[in-house]
């Protein structure tokens, strides 16, 4: 037997070994993968599982944000300490600045786009209320609500179309 016999004898026995081992691996590493990605799905899943309710929740409190900072009923919640209509608005606006900030942190269970219409609500009742307090027309504390209930009913509230946004966002979720 010379060496070229014996080189091709063992080429004849390690090449299927080869082949063999490389199919095994590969096919060793399609399963790994497909593990993997199982894995990572039911991790997924179970997240969304318990995020949704927190989610939720976090809707729910910027409606009861939105419901709070609504006009008609901060005017009826909160009362004139005197008669000076400056005093009512910075009273006003204060009180939508104290319910904001203790819902601050739940933007961060809630889209950007729903966080950006409620600070844009938000904004909008404080400006709704400083217009109508520097307006010379208006002389007091009770003629300054008058006002802003009497420009209610002629346009809706900032804080409705964002609870309207709110619900239409969630109609999507489920």
């Amino acid at each position: 037997m010379t060496i070229e016999s014996k080189l091709l004898e063992i080429a004849a026995y390690t090449l299927p070994a080869i082949i063999t081992g490389g199919v095994a691996y590969m096919m060793m590493q399609r399963f790994y993968n497909s593990e993997e990605s199982k894995i990572k799905f039911e991790l997924l899943r179970q997240n969304q599982k318990q995020g949704l309710p927190i989610r939720l929740q976090a809707y729910e409190r910027m409606v009861l944000l939105l419901e709070r900072i609504n006009p008609s009923q901060l005017l009826l919640r909160v009362a004139p300490i005197g008669t000076d209509k400056q005093d009512y608005a910075t009273l006003l606006i204060h009180n939508i600045q104290t319910e904001y900030e203790h819902n601050l942190t739940q933007q961060i269970y809630v889209t950007a786009e729903t966080w950006t219409i409620i600070l844009k609500a938000k904004n909008g009742i404080t400006k709704m209320i400083r217009r109508n307090a520097i307006r010379e027309d208006i002389a007091d504390a009770e003629k300054l609500r008058e006002a802003i209930m009497l420009e209610l009913t002629e346009v809706e509230s900032p804080s409705s179309i964002a609870i309207s946004f709110i619900k239409g966002e969630l109609k999507n979720v489920f």
